[in-house]
């Protein structure tokens, strides 16, 4: 397997690193080899030599200055997409993805147009919180926080349901999106760490085939423990 960490240096919020640590570890669990490139800005990359790509979340400063240097990569991140191989982009990463991003002083910032959402960020106050959501593709929900300062409007079809917690804009009951195996969500914790069920969904369509995520005893224990704090506070 070979893996992408795009932007690692500048992208790397709240630990996201562990997400590219959290497929490491299973990888080896199971006895799969691996390889991780770490490319960023202006370095030589092509996308189609690899099963998986990954962006984290950064500043928005730095998500700017990511957003500039991926137009690059453009048309082969969206033949890499549509080819159906494996990307995860978390934090303010896919709001890079969208038609456009207004910043909280007005400007606006073009998007690489992968979908046709656009953003609108504001600097008064960050909007922060634990989740619970699910997803239709996941027999147990996911949780993680959300730390973000960003509305999203225009995504129809987002890659989860809202179950307790923020959504992709005020009001909305959803959260993230998809096209077809590249997943995007704000979710942090890092959401491979906090969500091995996760994990093993992401692992299971890179290779091709079922992922047994038993061997993470303690991630499991984790989610277990969270899952069941943050189902006390929704209920109460």
């Amino acid at each position: 397997m070979k893996i992408l960490h795009l932007y690692s240096d500048i992208m790397n919020l709240y630990g996201d690193y562990g997400n590219i640590t959290a497929i490491m570890k299973l990888c080896g669990l199971i006895g799969e080899e691996y390889t991780v490139d770490r490319r960023s800005i202006g370095d030589a990359v092509k996308l189609s030599d690899y099963d998986f790509i990954y962006v984290g979340s950064g500043t928005e400063r730095n998500m700017k200055v990511a957003l500039g240097d991926l137009r690059r990569l453009k048309d082969e991140l969206c033949a890499y997409v549509d080819s159906g191989r494996a990307a995860l982009f978390t934090g303010n990463a896919f709001e890079m993805l969208g038609k456009s991003i207004t910043d909280a002083d007005g400007t606006v910032y073009e998007g690489l147009g992968l979908f046709d959402f656009t953003v609108t960020e504001q600097k008064k106050t960050r909007l922060v919180g634990d989740v619970i959501y699910d997803a239709p593709f996941l027999d147990s929900p996911l949780v993680g926080f959300i730390n973000k300062c960003s509305e999203i409007r225009g995504i129809g079809d987002p890659l989860f349901t809202v179950r307790m917690g923020l959504g992709n804009a005020e009001g909305e009951s959803g959260e993230g999106v998809r096209r077809n195996n590249l997943f995007c969500t704000h979710l942090t914790g890092p959401v491979l760490v906090k969500n091995p069920h996760m994990l093993g969904y992401i692992i299971s369509l890179i290779l091709g085939q079922p992922v047994d995520t038993a061997v993470l005893t303690y991630e499991h224990r984790g989610y277990a423990v969270t899952l069941r704090e943050l189902r006390k506070r929704l209920d109460g």
